[in-house]
């Protein structure tokens, strides 16, 4: 095979203007994710509207348990980025195939055995999370579905984190749009033309998620650019693969963990009843569209410190890092500022329950700002991983979001006051503890790095 690039449509970020960069490769990523967040959003817009609240708290109470699944896979796929980016930005693109390969062969291996394990575990993780008997079986019937397809978004994912690694998310961003429109129109026939309930919209994300997998892989393997992929060069190369789990895995299990402890927050909020399980689903839902600017920013801070740092250009690297912090924090503070004077009318999106909009609108004010805390978490653990430093974040965010956060919720609920008000709140307190922390790590890691760097 040709290790050699010709015209390429991946993008060095290790030259040029930072924000134009950060702009460029942030902005298509950003737009991709809200794509890709509309598959599980429609489905809520959708059961709630036409099925009924008991449906809606059944697809929002599956929520923590595709993310605990997903988000470990996505580890994976951190590690990979970060391995691949590294090797493009020092230009060594023999190792960069060898990372490609091992990255693809392990996809396909690790979606059977995360679709295994997502099938098994479904009725256990509800019956774990207390689920009510009034949602439990919808809740099972939508997860067993979503766990059954669940390679499709994960070998997506990860042939897109390859894009990102070498800086297009062109590509990425209009298979999300295409498929994410026919998922939308999928909702619909299933639902409102073959009467399939919350089985229906189960099985439009499926098949969304499997065309999206198709285009990214016919993508890598008919591509000539210096990524390009081969079924005959499948190959599982122990040493590469070695290197991004020591990245990857722990980005992992601190997703795993986090979202397990997030189980233990749903659980909390399920003893208020469906209307407020109801109420949390909205919330979580426009939650998650406040988290995607950072997230994409987040990405964009691995990807531009690996290929930075493979160039061995430092100082180019952390002048990037506080580029993204800042407009992270200016993006989503807009947001924030918006969805905290609409609340009543975002949240009234998912449902015309008077009840659910009340819960929604209570859960939603109440953290809203908070969020620019989770800001700086995002981005500067992006960059410690661009780094290689995957194991602080980790700590980090494991001591923030599940040891303070669920000291904070058994003392709560039982010394002061059970209210949804409060355990809802459980959220800003990791957040805001995460961030105090990982700004104190950084600066000293920073520091004790440019120490290194000096004395060598």
């Amino acid at each position: 095979m040709n290790h050699k690039p010709g015209k390429t449509s991946a993008r060095s970020m290790t030259s040029g203007s930072i924000l134009k960069q950060i702009i460029l490769f942030s902005l298509p990523l950003m737009l991709g994710n809200i794509f890709q967040m509309l598959y599980n959003t429609v489905d809520s817009i959708v059961v709630g509207n036409y099925v009924g609240k008991e449906a809606l708290a059944a697809v929002g109470s599956t929520t923590v348990i595709i993310n605990m699944l997903v988000f470990f896979f996505n580890g994976f796929s951190i590690g990979a980025g970060v391995v691949i980016g590294f090797h493009f930005g020092a230009k060594n693109y023999r190792e960069l195939h060898t990372s490609v390969e091992t990255t693809l062969t392990s996809t396909f291996i690790l979606s059977v055995l995360f679709t295994i394990a997502g099938v098994l575990l479904v009725r256990p993780m509800l019956r774990f999370m207390s689920t009510p008997e009034d949602v439990l079986d919808e809740a099972t019937t939508y997860l067993t579905i979503y766990f059954a397809g669940l390679s499709g978004l994960l070998i997506y994912n990860i042939g897109s984190g390859i894009l990102r690694a070498v800086g297009d998310t062109f590509r990425p961003l209009l298979f999300l749009i295409l498929t994410s429109i026919l998922n939308i129109v999928l909702d619909l026939l299933f639902v409102l033309v073959f009467r399939a309930g919350i089985a229906g919209v189960a099985y439009a994300t499926i098949i969304s998620q499997f065309i999206s997998a198709f285009l990214v892989i016919l993508l890598l393997t008919r591509t000539h650019d210096i990524y390009r992929f081969s079924f005959r060069d499948m190959q599982l190369h122990f040493p590469t693969l070695r290197r991004i789990f020591s990245v990857g895995m722990p980005a992992a299990i601190q997703s795993v963990i986090t979202s397990l402890s997030n189980i233990f927050v749903q659980s909390y909020i399920n003893f208020f009843g469906s209307s407020c399980m109801a109420g949390w689903s909205c919330y979580n839902k426009l939650d998650s569209f406040v988290m995607l600017p950072m997230q994409s920013m987040a990405m964009a801070a691995t990807t531009f410190v690996s290929q930075n740092i493979g160039a061995r250009q430092e100082e180019r690297a952390s002048r990037g890092t506080t580029t993204v912090v800042l407009t992270a924090l200016v993006v989503t503070g807009f947001i924030v500022l918006v969805l905290f004077l609409f609340a009543p009318q975002s949240v009234g999106l998912f449902t015309s329950d008077a009840s659910v909009i009340d819960f929604g609108v209570l859960f939603l004010r109440t953290n809203i700002f908070f969020t620019l805390f989770n800001c700086i978490n995002h981005v500067l653990a992006g960059a410690l991983r661009g780094r290689g430093d995957s194991k602080g974040p980790m700590v980090i965010m494991l001591l923030s979001f599940v040891a303070i956060r669920q000291t904070y919720l058994y003392v709560l609920t039982h010394f002061i006051s059970n209210t949804p008000k409060w355990v809802g709140f459980g959220y800003p307190v990791g957040w805001t503890c995460c961030c105090i922390i990982e700004l104190s790590y950084y600066f000293f890691y920073f520091q004790k790095s440019q120490r290194k760097k000096a004395l060598s």
